[in-house]
């Protein structure tokens, strides 16, 4: 099994390597989208967890022990 530590040197290579392929000023802008991307994720699915209106079941009447029939 392999493990995936990651040392200060290894942190320090991946940041290098960001810079240089993307530029100081375009990371950034590129964290804020991804910051903006999960913010909408997370509302989505928030959203999707809670039953909207529509989704509610209706009640069901009950018939109590009167000989009444059950209304739908």
């Amino acid at each position: 099994m392999i493990l995936l530590a990651l040392s200060a040197a290894h942190v320090v290579i991946v940041v290098v390597a960001l810079l240089l392929l993307f530029g100081g000023k375009k990371i950034p802008e590129l964290m804020s989208g991804i910051g903006k991307g999960m913010k909408d994720f997370k509302k989505a699915i928030k959203e999707d967890d809670e039953p909207s209106s529509s989704e509610t079941p209706k009640e069901i009447p009950r018939a109590d022990n009167k000989k009444e029939p059950l209304k739908e």
